[in-house]
């Protein structure tokens, strides 16, 4: 089986540094089991305070957002150049997001990229800005 079949994926935020927090792109998880975020780190200025965390609503554009408990991760001012990966298992709301949630006084690089699955119906339809290729058992030669 493709392991694409079942699997979506989708930019969550751009890459960008600066001090305000970024909420990540909406996610729809109707007929989906699980998101996976996935936050590569740039460069974070000395002193910052930095962390991730889902957030879960039933609105479609997330205006009723609340912070669901246990899944913040602290960015540490030391973590230049390190990926925190945060997987939100059959949230009980519809909808979800990642935040970066920066404390608006030093700068902190990121985006954030989204890996969707355990879906219901197949195949998953991707973000219309990904690219999705899939090599089964190819042979050596030209790529």
């Amino acid at each position: 089986m493709n392991p694409l079949s079942n699997m979506g994926a989708q930019i969550g935020a751009a890459y960008a540094s600066g001090t305000a927090d970024v909420n990540g792109t909406i996610l729809d998880m109707a007929g989906l089991d699980w998101a996976m975020a996935i936050v590569p780190l740039g460069t974070i200025a000395a002193g910052s305070v930095c962390s991730i965390k889902w957030q879960e609503g039933d609105a479609a554009d997330m205006s009723d957002a609340a912070d669901l408990a246990g899944t913040g991760m602290t960015v540490a001012a030391d973590d230049d150049g390190k990926l925190k990966i945060s997987v939100l298992e059959k949230p009980l709301k519809r909808y979800c997001r990642l935040v970066i949630d920066k404390d608006a006084s030093n700068a902190v690089a990121a985006s954030i990229t989204y890996l969707t699955g355990g879906a219901s119906k197949m195949p998953v339809s991707h973000g219309a800005n990904i690219a999705v290729e899939s090599n089964i058992s190819p042979i050596a030669g030209t790529a």
